[in-house]
């Protein structure tokens, strides 16, 4: 990896087609659906349902096991909708690898008593304060559902680390103070922002989306300016907030949102974010496909390899080696980075 050869750029990386030896972070998409039919995704339209089960990935034990995998990020669709469950989170625990839940929160207070027990940390998505959150979700009561799972699981595990993760877009960029202290109301321990994917097939995005589908989801000129005066206006009414502390972005990248809607009005230029995570993490599709990242296309499947193999196969080092992190269009237009630096490996 980038960190164990001692480069901080990482726009160097593809200069190096080197074998992953460790891989800290994996994202599982432990189900196929979603229990939301929210507007800035298409997750929801699938038709399949499919959870991975801990069955399944026995035969990735010692994969896991030599790429020092730290911590699995149980994604979806929505995850808690995965029978295996409590199966699929033992066997990870099993290995010492620490979980983490990123949900919908719907079927939090239903399972709190297996969220508690199984998990490390949650973040539940928030896309606003209640009527622009269950606006966005397309679910009535939504933000009632996750304040009752909420408070279902903080009464089994009062410490538990509960965070919110918001996604910024059309019908919500006018309020992200309100959604910081919405978040704060629901007794959460910080919250996240980050833009709207609009171009990638990430998502279960047959293809790019036309303009009419981003123009959904986009920002205009006129709301660009909104949201730039809401972010400022973020940054100086949360000061002590900002940065690693409540909420987890720092000034730079709350203004990084805004200039990825400038970008798609071709106001600045699209810039790549600080990234390395085709070195240090994977993401495992519920269909087995693995991906170097959410956005990139996928280098393999863990049904006709292992976990390990596939990382490190010819097409997974064939894509290392060429990208340019600076100068790849898909990259450009990332919304959620990953950088893990030196000092985390």
């Amino acid at each position: 990896m980038l960190a164990q050869h001692g480069f901080e750029n990482p726009v160097l990386l593809g200069e190096f087609d080197e074998r992953i030896s460790t891989l800290p972070i994996l994202v599982l998409c432990a189900h196929s659906r979603c229990n939301c039919r929210c507007v800035m995704c298409d997750i929801w339209k699938r038709e399949e349902n499919i959870g991975i089960t801990a069955e399944a990935l026995q035969r990735h034990r010692e994969s896991l096991r030599r790429l020092s995998v730290e911590r699995v990020v149980l994604t979806g669709g929505e995850p808690l909708m995965n029978r295996d469950l409590h199966a699929l989170c033992t066997f990870f625990r099993d290995l010492n690898i620490r979980l983490t839940l990123l949900t919908t929160g719907l079927l939090l207070q239903r399972r709190a008593a297996e969220v508690a027990a199984l998990f490390d940390d949650v973040i539940v998505s928030i896309d606003g304060p209640p009527p622009v959150h269950d606006v966005v979700r397309r679910v009535h009561g939504c933000f009632d559902l996750v304040r009752s799972g909420v408070a279902a699981v903080r009464a089994r595990r009062p410490a538990m680390r509960i965070t919110s993760r918001s996604t910024v877009q059309k019908l919500n960029h006018a309020c992200l103070r309100e959604t910081v202290r919405s978040v704060k109301g629901l007794g959460l321990d910080g919250v996240s922002f980050l833009a709207a994917d609009l171009t990638s097939e990430a998502f279960n995005r047959a293809g790019t989306w036309p303009a009419d589908r981003q123009s959904e989801v986009a920002l205009s000129a006129g709301e660009v300016l909104v949201l730039e005066e809401e972010v400022e206006q973020l940054i100086a009414e949360f000061a002590d907030d900002i940065g690693g502390g409540y909420i987890a972005e720092s000034p730079a990248k709350l203004r990084r949102i805004v200039a990825s809607f400038k970008a798609r009005l071709r106001q600045v230029k699209a810039e790549s974010p600080r990234c390395n995570a085709p070195w240090v993490s994977a993401v495992v599709e519920s269909d087995g496909s693995v991906r170097p990242c959410f956005f990139h296309p996928a280098v393999g499947n863990i049904g006709d390899a292992s976990l390990e193999e596939v990382v490190n196969g010819a097409r997974a080092r064939a894509f290392r080696r060429e990208l340019n992190v600076e100068s790849n269009p898909i990259c450009q237009r990332c919304v959620c980075a990953l950088y893990r630096s030196r000092a985390s490996q």
